[in-house]
């Protein structure tokens, strides 16, 4: 299982109504809140469904420190 952190960019399985597929993820915890790249929209989703809805992780905060 993947540790998600502030600042990743996460691709999602479906795309927002807007078309965009990638989100950045900007609050953790019980819920999740991501903000789209695309249109800035943000959501606030429970952990169970972000990380069933979650397809893979484009850039990790983690990998940009290291760098």
């Amino acid at each position: 299982m993947h540790k998600f952190r502030v600042g990743d960019i996460v691709k999602m399985r479906k795309p927002h109504p807007c078309g965009g597929y990638e989100w950045e993820i900007t609050r953790t915890g019980m819920d999740f809140r991501i903000k789209c790249l695309k249109c800035n929209h943000q959501v606030m989703l429970p952990r169970p469904k972000f990380e069933k809805g979650v397809k893979a992780v484009v850039k990790s905060v983690v990998e940009s420190e290291e760098n």
